[in-house]
């Protein structure tokens, strides 16, 4: 294939050149470019980075909040044929350590929010890492104080605008993105993603979704998601306007959304509970009636949240979209409200023979295939494939900087590692996850982690982690723990206790004392008082666990 016809990201960079040459197409803060500003920023970066070193397939992590510099590093990285490995902000320092471990970047690039990182990070620990980068630093001091870092204008310095038609590079594979998801054992694992399956994505997020050149498109999702990542591909495609806050709050959100007239964003049912409540404290609860297009992952949305963001957003069209980092983000849309239909709130699903089981995920996007392997005991139910140019091109192997696919025991088939099935009218139906991973406001969380770190605690001997239906981060973390002998459970202060004692901030404090990132940390802890259920194997049986939970927090609710 020759290269004018290989896919590459920055492809997009000759339309926001031309198209948007003089229309703003980024805002971050009072900051504002035009398309040509934004497309001479990329490629003079590029050249920086050129001339420091960077070749072909290495790798550069970014440890930083959205901003507009974000994007112009993921493109000038991606153009030189580099490798972008985004560090989740959230994570602890050993937890970014593990991450960089397994990618070995050349280069760590940060802004001020995440720099400790950089500098609590010792080369001894990152043998390959040659230069530390500070993306914009609003102290003119900083980079001085610490001269092991150099800046995004120390690489530009002196650089001329090279040509638009400089000759793209790829890395090997065409890998451009490593997107970390956690493991079955919580370890980071990189996703690695080729040109070609954000451009199959994007393209199917214009072609669902309806996204345009005259879209604003807001920036509710960290750039180190896949689902923030995939979408911020489709706006740069098409040509929209971005917005960028440094990361979600739901009160500068909805000024940004009446201030920069915003037409469209992404949520997960965390982000939209969020926006709903803070809204409810304005004054006659205000509506905006620019936002026209509403992508909805991570979990499905309630009736009643549905709702309630139609009420706030009266003009949008919301969708649902179902997917995972393996893939490229979403594999399955479905609307869940249009505001030029009746009745349009109550979420129906299309009518079949056989009786409804699990959720409604809707049909799979264009150039994506799905299928679903049928379980030996069941004609209907089985585990969820799916193949195309959107998936990846494996995980990211420590060996010899390769990467290696998991799928191979299927053929070309990725597993999702999902359950469900597939009705008559080709829309999927969502029943589980046949690993018991929880996702909680968007995040992934692996029980078998969580509970590894809670037996640490002398005052536990087991505990199961669930995930427990809640309205709105979609699944909440649960831990049920047993107690050790003469420890004693009480959320109450007691002070004449002699006996050691345990209570849910005792054992919040304890998890956090071990590095474990936030979102992970369970929200509520239940005493069991009796033996975990066990099948004849000896597993947990997590699903007879979650329905006494949910017995017992019924209870509670109704004897409020």
């Amino acid at each position: 294939m020759a290269n004018y016809s290989r896919p590459h990201l920055c492809h997009c960079l000759t339309r926001l050149a031309t198209v948007k040459r003089n229309a703003v197409v980024t805002v971050y803060g009072q900051r504002r470019r035009t398309g040509q500003e934004f497309v001479d920023g990329v490629l003079r970066l590029a050249e920086g980075l050129v001339r420091l070193g960077l070749r072909n397939g290495d790798v550069v992590s970014i440890a930083a909040l959205n901003s507009d510099l974000f994007l112009e590093w993921l493109l000038a990285v991606a153009l030189v044929g580099g490798i972008v490995a985004p560090l989740n902000y959230r994570w602890s320092l050993k937890e970014a350590k593990l991450a960089m471990q397994l990618v070995e970047p050349v280069l760590l690039v940060t802004d001020e929010a995440c720099v400790s990182w950089c500098i609590d990070v010792q080369n001894i620990d990152i043998p390959s890492l040659k230069w530390r980068v500070l993306m914009e630093s609003t102290s003119t001091d900083f980079a001085s104080e610490h001269n092991q870092f150099l800046t995004t204008e120390m690489l530009t310095q002196n650089v001329l605008v090279p040509s638009l038609s400089t000759t793209y590079a790829w890395a090997p594979d065409d890998a451009v993105v490593i997107c970390f998801t956690s493991g079955t054992t919580g370890r980071p694992k990189g996703v690695t993603i080729s040109h070609l399956a954000f451009i199959t994505q994007s393209l199917a997020k214009i072609a669902v979704v309806g996204y345009g050149e005259d879209d604003v498109y807001l920036h509710t999702s960290p750039l180190v998601h896949i689902g923030g990542l995939s979408s911020a591909m489709a706006m740069l495609m098409v040509g929209a306007s971005h917005v960028l806050l440094p990361k979600f709050d739901a009160n500068t959100a909805l000024k940004v959304m009446e201030q920069q007239h915003v037409t469209c964003f992404i949520t997960v049912p965390a982000m939209m509970a969020d926006l709903v409540s803070v809204n409810r404290t304005r004054k006659n609860g205000a509506q905006n009636s620019c936002v026209r297009k509403i992508l909805n992952g991570g979990g499905s949305l309630s009736t009643e949240l549905l709702k309630d963001a139609a009420k706030i957003f009266p003009r949008a069209k919301i969708f649902s979209a179902y997917g995972m980092t393996e893939a490229c983000s979403s594999l399955t849309f479905m609307t869940l409200y249009d505001p030029t239909t009746q009745d349009s709130c109550k979420v129906t699903y299309p009518s079949v023979n056989q009786p409804k089981q699990g959720t409604c995920v809707g049909k799979s996007a264009p150039h994506i295939e799905l299928m679903v392997k049928l379980d030996e005991n069941s004609w209907r139910v089985g585990k969820i494939l799916t193949r195309g140019p959107h998936t990846m091109l494996g995980y990211w192997s420590l060996h010899e900087n390769a990467v290696t696919s998991e799928s191979s025991r299927n053929g070309a088939w990725l597993d999702t590692g999902d359950i469900g099935t597939i009705d008559e009218f080709g829309n999927l139906w969502l029943i589980g996850r046949s690993s018991g991973r929880i996702k909680t406001g968007g995040e992934n969380v692996y029980p078998e982690e969580v509970e590894a770190v809670l037996l640490e605690h002398p005052g536990i001997v087991s505990a199961v982690v669930i995930g427990v239906m809640d309205v709105r981060l979609g699944e909440m973390v649960v831990a049920c723990v047993r107690l050790q002998e003469n420890w004693t459970w009480s959320d109450v202060e007691n002070r004449g206790s002699r006996d050691p004692e345990l209570s849910s901030e005792a054992l919040k404090h304890h998890c956090r004392t071990q590095n474990l990132t936030g979102f992970k940390i369970p929200k509520r802890f239940v005493r069991w008082e009796k033996q975990f259920p066990l099948t004849t194997t000896g597993k947990v049986k997590r699903d007879e666990v979650r329905r006494e939970v949910m017995s017992h927090f019924q209870l509670l609710t109704s004897s409020l």
